[in-house]
C-alpha cells in the first residue's frame, strides 16, 4: 500500500517529526510511506493514496484521490474534513480521540484554579514589582471544593476533566449527548457524585455553574452553541473555560460579557481565527487567561499518536474493525 503523511502546520509542535516517519518506514517495511509537508506536496501525491495520515484534508485532495480507503487524523477533531464530498465517500475516517484526555483535563484543572486563585493578576503585579496583596486578596481566594462544575461535552477530555475536578471536591455535571441507560448505576460515576444531563438541560444547568467548560466536538449542532443567550445565563462569578475549537462560542458576545463583568472571566485554549489576531480585545481584558492551543500536547505526543495509527494500520491490513471510527454524520 502507498501511505501519505501529511501533518503540517504554521506552528512546529504540530508538525510530525521526520525521525516519526522513519520510524513508521522501518515498523511497516512492505508499505510504501510518502511524507509531504505542505498542501500542495500532499495534493501533488495524492492519486494513488491507499492510506492518509492527515491533520486537515482539503476538497481537492479528496477530488485527487483515486485509490483512498482510509484517513487517520492525529487530532480528535475532524470537523474540517467533513465537507459534503467526504460526507457522500466511501472513505472511513478515524481519529485520536481520548489520546490528550489526560493531559487537557490537568490544563482545565489548571486554569480554573489559576482563576480562581487570580495567578493572573499575581503575574502582572510581579512583573510591575507591585505588592499586590490588597487587590488580589480583598475577597478571597475561591476553592474548588463544593464549586459547581458543568462540563458541556462528557466525552474523552470532559469526562477525564470532571473526575479529575471530582476528586478534589467539586459538584460536576456533564452535559452528553447519548447518556447510556446504565450510566445511574455506574459506581464510577456515582463514587464521583457526577451527574449527566442532556444538551436540552443547557440553559436551566448555566446559571447556578461557577465553571463551565467547553469540551463539546466542533459540529453543525455544537456551532455557537455558548452563544449570547447561554452566555447571558451565565452567573456573575461564573468562568468559562474552553479547550474545544472557538468555533463553539460566539466570540464578540463572550467578550461583551467579559468587558461589562457580567460574568467572571474566561479561560480561553482555542479561537476561531487562530493565531488570534493582535487586535482581538481577549488580549487586554484582565479577567481572561489566555493560551495558545497548546493545552491538548504532551511530552510524548507524537509516541502516542504514530502508536495509535501504527495500531490501526495492522487492524486495516487485517481487515478488523479500526479503532475511533469517526461517525462523519455526527462529526465525531
Amino acid at each position: 500500500m502507498k501511505i501519505l503523511i501529511a501533518i503540517y502546520s504554521q506552528f512546529a509542535m504540530w508538525n510530525i517529526p521526520p525521525s516519526y516517519v522513519g520510524a513508521l518506514r522501518r515498523e511497516f517495511p512492505e508499505h510504501d510511506f510518502v511524507h509531504a509537508l505542505n498542501d500542495d506536496d500532499a495534493q501533488a501525491r495524492m492519486a494513488d493514496v491507499d492510506v492518509a495520515f492527515m491533520g486537515t484534508f482539503l476538497r481537492s485532495q479528496l477530488a485527487a484521490a483515486r485509490r483512498l480507503r482510509w484517513i487517520h487524523s492525529p487530532a480528535a477533531g475532524v470537523g474540517g474534513m467533513l465537507f459534503p464530498e467526504m460526507l457522500a465517500s466511501p472513505v472511513v475516517i478515524t481519529n485520536s480521540r481520548g489520546m490528550s484526555a489526560d493531559t487537557i483535563a490537568e490544563h482545565v484543572l489548571a486554569v480554573t484554579l489559576a482563576m480562581f486563585r487570580r495567578l493572573p493578576h499575581a503575574f502582572q503585579s510581579q512583573a510591575a514589582r507591585e505588592w499586590a496583596q490588597d487587590a488580589i486578596g480583598a475577597e478571597g481566594n475561591r476553592l474548588l471544593k463544593g464549586s459547581r462544575i458543568l462540563i458541556v461535552g462528557f466525552g474523552a477530555i470532559g469526562s477525564a476533566a470532571g473526575h479529575l475536578m471530582a476528586r478534589l471536591g467539586a459538584r460536576v455535571t456533564g452535559i452528553k449527548r447519548r447518556i447510556p441507560s446504565q450510566a445511574a448505576n455506574d459506581p464510577h460515576i456515582a463514587r464521583e457524585g457526577i451527574a449527566l444531563a442532556g444538551p436540552d438541560r443547557l440553559l436551566d444547568l448555566l446559571p447556578s455553574a461557577d465553571v463551565v467548560v467547553i469540551a463539546a466536538p466542533h459540529t453543525r449542532e455544537t456551532r455557537r452553541l455558548i452563544g449570547a443567550e447561554a452566555i447571558a445565563a451565565m452567573a456573575p462569578q461564573a468562568i468559562l473555560v474552553n479547550v474545544s475549537r472557538g468555533q463553539l462560542v460566539d466570540e464578540p458576545a463572550l467578550a461583551a460579557a467579559l468587558a461589562a463583568g457580567r460574568i467572571g472571566g474566561a479561560a480561553l485554549d482555542v479561537f476561531n481565527d487562530e493565531p488570534l489576531p493582535p487586535e482581538s480585545p481577549f488580549w487586554s481584558l484582565p479577567n481572561v487567561l489566555i493560551t495558545p492551543h497548546t493545552s491538548g500536547f504532551r511530552p510524548d505526543h507524537w509516541d502516542a499518536a504514530t502508536a495509535l495509527f501504527a495500531d490501526n494500520l495492522r487492524r486495516f491490513e487485517r481487515g478488523e474493525p479500526l479503532v475511533n471510527v469517526v461517525d462523519k454524520r455526527a462529526g465525531y
